[in-house]
């Protein structure tokens, strides 16, 4: 599968590459990641040595840093994470960020670990990594798996390495994602998913539709799906359908956002939540007729034969690559709107570099101002999009691409890289 997804992503680069007006030069270098870095690391769990191999990719550096998150998850490999750099590189591209995109990941369930055996092993990764990343080299973040408690274990441990290395510098803009308390930023735990409704609002704007008592599905109810969720009730909408790793919900008179978030809290999934009707498999969830759909799992989950029955006006990609190349085509011969996750899911990105900018300036910013300028930044994506698909007679996703590419090419010139 993460094969599968790699070459997805190279796919869509030449795609672009070969039917707009792109250098082929930057085409190419942007085929492979400037860097793969694997490491085998010990850690000391249960009186015995435990070794775990992490995968840091670095893509592309080109507009600035390597940015992009630390997966724990038992699929990690390095075809995923190279893929999901790729992917980070065009995101950050897409928000004009001076950033490039890097991503890594432990192949482990965190949930088969302890607190205390999880901060060691964030704290071993730290170390193994510690002379590839840092504030103005590559930053990491959460992502699947992780949170801002692990990020906050890897700051302190980057900080411990450096004072013994007398580089005093300040290196909490190492790591983004952390705790409040140890220099996160405001509005960055309900960023991605409320990136991803403001799309959906974006949208409907452009096509004149009213959002009230219109109806969308998640599948994946953690911390993009969950935000997501919570902004689109505040236009009005309802969810009638939500799918996690442990089944599927139906409930055509709409879900409590909150009294479902907070059991999910408490339960960890949907397992025993007592509200609508099961639905035995994800093909049935996604036959549902809704208005939007929103994928917010991980990679692959629409392919060819879901599309077929799909019966939604537009999907929001909230995950990295949840559908499927032949998926794809399938949904724009049944006139489904795709918003492409490079777009939909950046705003997770978006206020990491606000932390990072924060944490460079050791002055902090109220949550009101980050989700001011959170929602600014995405209304202005969405619509500079928007309007290139239209001059271009494009669907979103090449838009994207191409503008994501065409800005990378211009830092290429400018740098006197042809």
């Amino acid at each position: 599968m993460s094969l599968k997804v790699f070459n997805m992503v190279k796919s869509q680069i030449n795609k672009i590459s070969n039917n707009y007006n792109i250098n082929k030069n930057i085409s190419a270098i942007l085929q492979a990641p400037n860097s793969v870095i694997q490491t085998n690391f010990p850690v000391k769990i249960n009186d015995k040595y435990e070794i775990f191999q992490g995968y840091r990719v670095q893509h592309n550096n080109i507009c600035g840093p390597y940015k992009g998150g630390l997966r724990f998850n038992e699929n990690v490999d390095i075809n995923e994470v190279s893929a999901l750099a790729t992917w980070m590189t065009l995101k950050c591209s897409i928000q004009d960020l001076p950033y490039g995109g890097g991503k890594g990941g432990i192949a482990i369930n965190p949930e088969n670990y302890t607190t205390e055996e999880l901060e060691k092993i964030c704290r071993g990764f730290t170390q193994s990594m510690y002379k590839h990343i840092g504030a103005t080299i590559d930053i990491p973040a959460p992502d699947v798996g992780t949170n801002s408690q692990m990020m906050n274990w890897m700051t302190d441990e980057y900080d411990r390495l450096s004072i013994a290395r007398n580089k005093t510098l300040n290196t909490k803009a190492t790591f983004t994602g952390k705790s409040i308390e140890v220099g996160g930023s405001q509005g960055r735990e309900e960023a991605t998913g409320t990136g991803v409704a403001i799309c959906v609002k974006e949208w409907a704007n452009k096509k004149g539709i009213d959002l009230k008592d219109k109806t969308y599905i998640v599948q994946g109810f953690g911390n993009v799906g969950s935000f997501a969720a919570k902004k689109l009730e505040s236009y009005g909408m309802k969810l009638i359908a939500v799918g996690d790793h442990t089944g599927y919900l139906h409930h055509k008179d709409g879900f409590d956002v909150n009294d479902l978030n907070n059991y999910i809290k408490e339960h960890k999934s949907l397992k025993g939540y007592g509200v609508g009707e099961s639905i035995s498999d994800v093909k049935d969830f996604y036959a549902l007729e809704t208005d939007v759909c929103i994928p917010a799992a991980l990679e692959m989950q629409i392919t060819e034969s879901v599309a077929k029955n799909l019966k939604c006006k537009m999907i929001v990609e909230a995950a990295n690559g949840p559908v499927s190349e032949k998926a794809d085509a399938i949904c724009h011969e049944k006139n489904i709107d795709i918003i492409p996750d490079i777009l939909a899911n950046s705003g997770g990105v978006l206020v990491s570099y606000f932390e990072w900018l924060q944490n460079k300036q050791d002055y902090y910013w109220s949550e009101e101002k980050v989700l001011r300028k959170l929602e600014k930044n995405m209304t202005d994506a969405y619509g500079k999009i928007h309007d290139l698909a239209e001059k271009n007679n494009s669907n979103m996703r090449d838009a994207c691409y191409y503008y994501s590419l065409k800005r990378i090419e211009t830092v290429y010139n400018k740098r006197g890289i042809h």
